[in-house]
């Protein structure tokens, strides 16, 4: 066998490598390295010492908090493959921080809602950067290995895959780093505390590539204002850099050599000309037609590419028909990219710039609390507000409660829906997608901020997709602000959302010097499928409360993402203006279905007439009138009716249980007639009222001489005496009386509390 020197030096390379990785392993050490951040933070990345049959593997660590990733891909491509199969499975264990679950098997079971969007984050991190050519099943593991309650594992997971990826022999275009962004009174905090992000006005993931390119966005923020949120991506990407030079470092002594990418079959250039002269004419026709709908497009694109697949078919019967497919769809894609450069103009007439139609509509149905019918051209999306009281709210375990800064309940909740017939297609209804998940959380951190802190209920905003062609996530923002204001919820401000688009022309994937680009505002489906990025961005006029970037090309320039910034904001003003001619503000006046609360006072001794035996009292307030009581403290309950009607009927059933409990207005100091209805050693207990529950008269108040037991006076059962009120103990809040202060000269007039003029 013959081997050429670049054989023999790549061979002689991966030898060197792998023997290092198994000195180190030997030695009972991992090849480490230590990103330091300009905060003076570290950040330390290892690998070769755990899971070494996976092709990567690697583990980041923060603090107490580590994280190992495996990287794992077959060796061929299943055949007939025309995408890339990338699976991420992100877990938090409970065992990672130290505690047990709390379900029924006592183990993990199916990925939580946090879970899911954190896997869905380190993937849409990754995925820009394997090669266009790569079609093998890949998966990425996130195993927690430890967790405190300082560091977020979401950030530490997309490094530790970043390096994972980076010394495996899997193709990929990396590495990348990724850095969680703070902003706390005008200062930029880089990978933030948990306790630091919960003043923090924003809490964005930067995802960059090398020469500062950027990858993924995603963040929230409290209407963060746009030139703060620009410095806080530059000061990101720079960030990002100082963990990409230490992984390229860790890569180049230990990285194992690249597998080739099987290239893709070529097809004969006849073949490809052939595809392309016979559609060419047409679908420039159907792109520049802007009479075509989204149906009507797909249609008719639909009809040339059966034509086409039948023609060139009987000229070239050797080629197989999945080959003239996928050459259609490349020609197709050409094609519409390219009329976008020459013309100025998009498929459906409109500029660069333009938005689509909007029409607003709210008050649909007079039972809901708040409703809005959102229409964005072809897109339409029917919202809903309903309002519970604080005992809805969604309880958090305690590793949610956890990531979420402590917050133990949520009580605004948004639940997007996607049914198949928002395209026009037929399909299965059954559990939550993971995309559903994702554009349903976009859009609750898109509106969270606008809400108040101290708002009384429970709010669940549903957002049903009616009719689908681009960005139904960001009409959820449009349409929930809408409905939130039909509501009557006291938001501070309107918000309002949009997606962006990107169309680029590159060379060799040198995306930091781009040939040409084109920024699309207010995009269609088929803009979002035929570019190169998806950038939602939603917020209130004054600033940004959300922003998600996806792209699917490797990393684009800061100048771009400023500039795509720049025409979101606009878009944002223009859609809240159109809001507005609907509704400004929050309604004011009340609709008949509104919910309403109320604090009662109840005194601690009568908390069990209000409860009743088992709660039977509140229970048949409940089922009776749909109205709750909830203990906000020793003194008070919260009551929530669903209307004031029911509130009514509520406060009839407790007078009812509380009218033969009422307590009479003790004045501090007043003088009252009591009756004794025991005697003990201690003392006497005595009531001033009929249903009052004994007070003890102790021995040492009943008379200015010292007695071992009140038969020294005579006492009896059933006798009156005067004492004197000085209010309840503070502690134990008992009344606090006394008999022997009257033993003088006359003090006062006693009174009785015992007619019923007196107990009204």
């Amino acid at each position: 066998m013959i081997f050429t020197r670049k054989a023999l030096k790549l061979l002689n390379h991966r030898l060197q490598c792998n023997r290092r990785c198994l000195q180190s392993s030997a030695r009972g050490d991992a090849p480490t390295v230590e990103v330091q951040f300009s905060n003076g933070r570290n950040m330390t990345l290892s690998s070769g010492k755990l899971a070494r049959f996976a092709n990567g593997t690697a583990v980041c660590q923060m603090g107490d908090t580590a994280v190992m990733v495996t990287a794992v891909a077959k060796a061929k491509a299943t055949p007939g493959q025309n995408f890339m199969p990338l699976v991420v499975d992100y877990r938090q264990k409970n065992a990672a921080s130290g505690r047990i679950p709390m379900n029924f098997m006592r183990r993990e079971l199916g990925p939580s809602e946090r879970e899911i969007l954190s896997a869905r984050l380190i993937d849409r991190s990754l995925r820009p950067l394997f090669p266009k050519d790569y079609r093998n099943e890949t998966q990425l593991v996130c195993n927690m290995l430890a967790m405190d309650a300082v560091h977020s594992p979401d950030i530490l997971a997309i490094n530790a895959a970043s390096m994972a990826l980076s010394v495996s022999d899997i193709p990929w275009h990396g590495p990348i780093g990724a850095v969680r962004v703070g902003l706390c009174d005008g200062e930029v905090l880089i990978n933030p505390t948990r306790r630091e992000l919960q003043s923090s006005q924003l809490d964005l993931v930067v995802s960059a590539t090398k020469q500062n390119l950027v990858v993924m966005l995603e963040g929230k923020g409290n209407v963060v204002l746009m030139q703060d949120l620009l410095k806080a991506i530059k000061q990101g990407t720079r960030e990002a850099q100082f963990i990409i030079h230490e992984i390229e470092r860790l890569q180049k002594s230990y990285g194992r050599q690249k597998r080739d990418v099987d290239a893709l079959p070529e097809s004969e250039p006849e073949l490809v000309q052939a595809v392309r002269s016979m559609c060419e004419m047409r679908l420039r026709e159907i792109f520049q037609d802007a009479q075509h709908d989204k149906i009507s497009r797909d249609t008719a694109v639909n009809e040339v590419r059966a034509n086409v697949l039948d023609k060139v078919w009987s000229s070239y019967p050797d080629a197989e028909p999945a080959t003239i497919g996928e050459e259609f769809n490349k020609a197709c894609r050409s094609i519409f990219r390219e009329l976008i450069f020459e013309s100025n103009r998009r498929c459906d007439g409109r500029d660069y710039d333009s938005l689509r139609n909007i029409n607003c509509q709210v008050d649909m149905y007079k039972p809901l609390h708040g409703s809005a019918l959102f229409q964005r051209g072809q897109t339409q999306v029917f919202c809903t507000v309903s309002l519970d009281s604080q005992e809805s709210a969604m309880k958090l375990d305690t590793l949610a409660a956890l990531e979420s800064g402590g917050l133990k309940a949520k009580n605004f909740m948004l639940h997007y829906e996607f049914p198949p017939y928002a395209t026009g297609e037929v399909g299965r209804i059954g559990p939550l997608g993971r995309r559903e998940l994702g554009h349903g959380a976009l859009a609750e951190r898109g509106l969270l901020p606008t809400l108040p802190h101290d708002y009384p209920f429970t709010v669940r905003l549903t957002s049903e997709v009616l009719e689908s062609n681009g960005s139904s996530s960001m009409a959820s923002v449009c349409g929930g602000s809408l409905a939130l204001m039909d509501a009557g919820v006291p938001i501070i401000a309107p918000a309002a959302g949009v997606a962006i688009g990107l169309v680029t022309k590159y060379e060799n994937e040198d995306t930091k010097h781009l040939q040409d680009y084109r920024i699309l505002t207010d995009i269609l489906g088929i803009e979002d499928y035929m570019g190169d990025m998806d950038m939602k961005v939603a917020g209130t006029r004054k600033g940004f409360t959300a922003i998600q970037a996806d792209l699917k090309i490797p990393g684009i320039p800061l100048k771009v993402v400023m500039e795509s910034l720049q025409k979101a904001t606009d878009a944002k003003a223009k859609i809240l203006d159109i809001m507005a001619d609907t509704i400004r503000e929050p309604r004011t006046y009340r609709k008949e279905c509104w919910p309403v609360s109320e604090t009662l006072s109840v005194e601690p001794h009568q908390r069990a007439q209000l409860i009743g035996p088992s709660g039977l009292h509140m229970k048949r307030i409940y089922l009776e009138t749909g109205t709750t009581l909830t203990a906000a403290d020793d003194n008070s309950f919260t009551i929530f009716a669903p209307s004031q009607a029911a509130l009514d009927e509520a406060k009839e059933l407790i007078d009812g249980y509380m009218l033969k409990e009422r307590v009479p207005q003790l004045e501090f100091g007043g003088i009252y007639t009591a009756k004794i209805t025991e005697l003990r050693d201690t003392g006497v207990m005595v009531i001033l009222y009929p249903s009052m529950p004994p007070a003890l008269l102790h021995n040492s108040q009943l008379d200015q001489r010292k007695i071992a037991h009140p038969s020294a006076l005579g006492l009896e059962v059933g006798q009156e005496l005067q004492v004197k009120y000085f209010g309840r103990d503070p502690v134990s809040g008992f009344m606090r009386l006394s008999r022997k202060v009257l033993q003088g000269p006359a003090l006062g007039i006693a009174r009785s509390l015992n007619k019923a003029e007196d107990t009204s």
